[in-house]
């Protein structure tokens, strides 16, 4: 039987839009955001007090930029597509604090809501990195700061994304504590998402892989993947 085919650049699309509900859904339970969002997400509770307008869109796409810059610093080259990538982290700013709009509309004061809103969040982010992955458009500043700097230093994949996971957790519990005096943002939901988030997105990768075909519709491919000059 022949597969539906799945076109890339609609992939891509489709995955920011449900990577920014699910986010914010696990927003919304207040388990605990995952381990590369959370500095990001922490920055906004503190910032915001001071600066309503400072959303968690914005704390997202300014921590996006500073991984950006230290990955150049880094790898020492410089891609378009590097470019694009903090675009992409504009757009995707935009599209979660729509989503917290809407789904901050949801009343929590039941667990039982709470936790109806974080397991479905968590499984909607992985599904989205998994196909964010078929793509060949930039993904997050995060997953190409782990990228790049594994073959800069030609590092296993897996072990710089656990030290980079690691360290955002530290950075997260960090500023958390230097903040608020407690733990904001980070909770079970975080350790809960740094032991399965890996496996559910190798897992839904499998499941797409079985169901459609992925194709580009454009030629756009070469102009992310050829252009690159030296710093």
């Amino acid at each position: 039987m022949r597969k539906p085919v799945f076109y890339t650049e609609v992939a891509f699309v489709v995955s920011l839009v449900v990577l920014a509900f699910g986010t914010a859904m696990m927003v919304q339970g207040d388990f605990g955001v995952s381990m590369v969002t959370a500095p990001a997400y922490v920055l906004h509770l503190k910032l915001s007090q001071y600066l309503p307008f400072f959303t968690f869109g914005m704390a997202e796409y300014s921590t996006q930029m500073i991984a950006l810059a230290l990955m150049l610093l880094v790898v020492r080259r410089l891609k378009w597509g590097y470019l694009l990538t903090f675009a992409t982290a504009i757009l995707y700013g935009f599209m979660m604090d729509g989503a917290l709009a809407v789904v901050s509309l949801i009343p929590t004061d039941l667990l039982a809501v709470r936790i109806a809103l974080y397991i479905p969040g968590l499984l909607t982010c992985s599904a989205a990195i998994a196909l964010i992955l078929t793509s060949y458009f930039p993904p997050a500043a995060y997953e190409l700061f782990v990228k790049e700097t594994s073959a800069k230093w030609r590092k296993p994949l897996k072990t710089v994304k656990t030290v980079y996971d690691c360290t955002s957790l530290v950075i997260a519990v960090v500023l958390s504590l230097l903040f608020f005096g407690r733990l904001e943002g980070v909770g079970v939901g975080t350790v809960v998402s740094a032991f399965i988030n890996g496996t559910l997105i190798h897992l839904f990768g499998n499941l797409y892989r079985r169901l459609f075909t992925f194709t580009d519709r454009y030629p756009w491919r070469r102009y992310f993947e050829e252009r690159e000059e030296t710093l």
